[in-house]
C-alpha cells in the first residue's frame, strides 16, 4: 500500500511539473541609434504603462507584464503603434533621425508589429502634402480615403499573419479609422482651404457613423480607432452645446456624457475637458466639479480633479487676490501688488521661452496704448528661471514691452504662480481696485472679449 501511495506521488509531481506555467508576460529589447533621452515609454491607452531606461550604448531591454493588445511605443517626441501579446520577444530597432523610416522589428510579434509600421508609412506617402490633402473637395477626399482603406486591407492580408485574434480587431481597426479619416474632413477643411464655417454635405458620412451609440466597451478598450471616434464625436457634441464661450459651461452641456453607457469613455472626456473647465473664471465650476465627480470611475482622475477644484475654490470672482511681494522691476527697485491697490490690475504672466506669451505681446500692446489714460495698470511678470534673468532683461528692451513689467522670485514655485493654480502660460488675471479677483483667468489680449469685459467695468 505504501508503495502505491508513492508511486502515486511521484506520477502526480512529474505532471505538475511538466505543466508548463502560463505566459503573461512579452520580452522586448533593441537598440537605438542617436537616442533624444534615456528612457522608451510603453503606454496602453493614455495609461502610462512602464518607462524602459537606454544604456549609454543605445540598448534596452525589459519585461512587460501584458495581454493581447494594441499599445504605445514612445522616445522623445517621436511614437509608434505597437501590438503585444504574451510570448512575444521582439528586437525592436530604430534611429531617432529617421524614426518612422528606420523602426524595425525581429523575433516572435515581429510580423504584426512590421506591418503596423508599414502601414503608417505608406499612410504618410498616401496623404502627401497635408494642407494640399486637406483641402480636396468633397469627392476627392472621400475618394482617397477609401482608396487608404482598401490598401490596408489588403497589405493586412498579404502581410503572411497567422494570428487570427489580430486579424480580427485589425479588420475592425481599419474600419474605424477609415470613418475617423472622413469624421476630420469638416474640421480640418475649414482651416486648411480657410472657408470658415464649412460643413460637408449631408451624405458625405456614411450613415452608420451618424447613427452609432458609442456603447461597445469592449470595442472602446480594444479598438484604438473605435476609442478615438468615440471621443471625437462625443467631443464635438459638447463643444457644440458650449459654444464658444467655454469659461460659462454648465452641467445641462453635458446631457451627451451623462447618457454614455461606456465609463472608460467618460473617464476620458472628463480627464482632458476637465483639466480647464474646473476654472475659478467659470460661474458654475462648483456644479460642473460635482457633476464631473458622480460621473467618474477612475479613481485617479477623481484626486487629481478634486484637487483641482481644491485650488481653484479660492479664486472665484470677488476674493481676495493672492499677493506678490516685491518683484524686481524693470525699471528698478521692486513692486508688490498691494501697492497697486486703487486700480484695476491686469497681469500677464509669461516666460521669454514662451512662443504663445510672445505672440500676445502685439494685442498687449495695442490694449495698453488704448487704456492708458484709464483707471488700470498693465503688469507683466516673467517666470523665467533665475538663470534665464538676463533674457528676461534683453528682451524687455528689445520688444519695447510696456507697463509695468516684473520678475517672480522663483519661477514656477513662486509662492503667487502657485496660490493661483498656474499650470500654464500664458495667463492673464484681472483684480479691481479693492484687490479683489475679477477673474482669475482673464480673456488673452488677442481675445476681443476682454475689451467687452473692459466695457463692461466702464474702463
Amino acid at each position: 500500500m505504501k508503495k502505491l501511495i508513492y508511486s502515486v506521488c511521484i506520477v502526480s509531481l512529474m505532471l505538475s511539473c511538466s505543466t508548463d506555467p502560463e505566459i503573461d508576460y512579452a520580452l522586448i529589447k533593441g537598440q537605438v541609434d542617436n537616442p533624444k533621452t534615456e528612457i522608451i515609454t510603453i503606454f496602453k491607452g493614455r495609461e502610462k504603462l512602464k518607462e524602459i531606461v537606454i544604456t549609454q550604448d543605445g540598448s534596452f531591454a525589459d519585461t512587460l507584464r501584458v495581454s493581447d493588445g494594441y499599445y504605445g511605443l514612445s522616445h522623445g517626441n517621436e511614437s509608434s503603434s505597437v501590438y503585444f501579446a504574451p510570448g512575444y520577444d521582439l528586437n525592436i530597432t530604430f534611429n531617432t533621425q529617421e524614426f518612422d523610416e528606420s523602426i524595425r522589428y525581429e523575433g516572435a510579434g515581429s510580423q504584426i508589429n512590421n506591418y503596423l509600421a508599414q502601414k503608417y508609412l505608406e499612410h504618410e506617402k498616401a496623404v502627401g502634402d497635408v494642407p494640399a490633402y486637406y483641402s480636396l473637395d468633397e469627392s476627392d477626399y472621400a475618394e482617397k480615403a477609401l482608396a487608404m482603406k482598401n490598401m490596408d486591407l489588403q497589405a493586412l492580408e498579404n502581410a503572411g499573419i497567422t494570428d487570427q485574434k489580430f486579424i480580427d480587431l485589425e479588420t475592425d481597426n481599419l474600419k474605424y479609422e477609415h470613418f475617423n479619416i472622413l469624421n476630420k474632413y469638416e474640421s480640418y477643411h475649414a482651416y486648411y482651404a480657410k472657408k470658415d464655417g464649412f460643413k460637408v454635405s449631408d451624405d458625405f458620412l456614411p450613415a452608420e457613423i451618424k447613427t452609432m451609440a458609442f456603447d461597445d466597451e469592449q470595442s472602446y478598450t480594444q479598438i484604438p480607432s473605435y476609442n478615438s471616434l468615440a471621443n471625437s464625436q462625443m467631443s464635438d457634441k459638447i463643444y457644440e452645446a458650449i459654444g464658444d464661450d467655454y469659461q460659462n459651461a454648465r452641467v445641462d452641456h453635458f446631457d451627451v456624457l451623462a447618457q454614455a453607457k461606456i465609463p472608460a469613455l467618460k473617464n476620458d472626456i472628463i480627464s482632458g475637458m476637465g483639466s480647464f473647465l474646473v476654472s475659478p473664471a467659470n460661474p458654475n465650476m462648483a456644479d460642473l466639479y460635482n457633476f464631473f465627480i458622480e460621473n467618474l470611475s477612475d479613481e485617479d482622475i477623481k484626486a487629481k480633479l478634486t484637487e483641482k477644484f481644491n485650488r481653484n475654490k479660492n479664486l472665484m470672482k470677488g476674493m481676495p487676490s493672492p499677493q506678490f511681494t516685491q518683484y524686481e522691476n524693470h525699471k528698478g527697485g521692486t513692486t508688490s501688488l498691494v501697492e497697486l491697490k486703487g486700480k484695476y490690475v491686469y497681469i500677464d504672466v509669461w516666460a521669454t521661452w514662451c512662443a504663445p506669451c510672445i505672440r500676445e505681446v502685439p494685442y498687449l500692446k495695442e490694449i495698453e496704448s488704448s487704456y492708458h489714460d484709464r483707471n488700470i495698470e498693465f503688469v507683466s511678470t516673467s517666470i523665467d528661471k533665475a538663470a534665464d534673468h538676463n533674457k528676461w532683461i534683453d528682451m524687455v528692451k528689445d520688444k519695447s514691452l510696456g507697463g509695468i513689467q516684473l520678475f517672480a522670485d522663483n519661477d514656477w514655485n513662486s509662492k503667487f504662480i502657485k496660490d493661483y493654480a498656474i499650470e500654464g502660460i500664458p495667463r492673464f488675471i484681472l483684480v479691481d481696485p479693492d484687490g479683489n479677483i475679477v477673474s482669475a483667468d482673464a480673456p488673452r489680449p488677442s481675445n476681443p472679449k476682454l475689451v467687452k469685459l473692459f466695457e463692461a467695468l466702464k474702463l
